[in-house]
């Protein structure tokens, strides 16, 4: 494979990385990436990256920063992350996680949390090669009607 570019996202970006979303799942609802990726809309807190293979994007990941919720210091959050289906397993996801910490180690975060499906054996899988471990928290949910 050839050379992997890891930079910041940029709302140009929008297009690219709504493709490997539907790629990864393609029953998830659309997501208005053109939205996130506004720089309007967005936050300095906010680390947000793409990985490039020859121009192309092939793969993303968002976090962003919380503090004081639910009695937590300041920490990061990956929200949204994918990488090209076709490219799933050599290193890219790995590539934009580094970044990520890097980007939040500067800003003095020392605890980055997300939340993956308990089903989602291959993404668990990743996150635990990255140092992740489970959290103190039980996630819950509702319906509203």
């Amino acid at each position: 494979m050839s050379h992997v570019k890891v930079r910041r996202i940029r709302k140009e970006d929008a297009p690219q990385v709504s493709r490997i979303a539907r790629a990864i799942d393609k029953t998830a609802p659309a997501i208005d990436f053109r939205r996130i990726l506004d720089p309007g809309f967005r936050t300095s807190s906010e680390a947000g990256f793409v990985a490039e293979v020859e121009g192309k994007v092939v793969g993303y990941m968002i976090g962003t920063v919380s503090s004081g919720s639910f009695g937590l210091d300041k920490c990061a959050w990956i929200v949204l992350f994918g990488v090209d289906p076709k490219l799933m397993g050599q290193g890219i996801g790995k590539q934009l996680a580094e970044k990520v910490f890097e980007y939040y180690r500067k800003r003095k975060i020392k605890n980055v949390l997300t939340t993956v499906k308990w089903d989602s054996t291959d993404i668990l899988s990743f996150f635990k090669t990255l140092g992740f471990d489970r959290s103190e928290f039980i996630n819950l949910h509702k319906v509203l009607k």
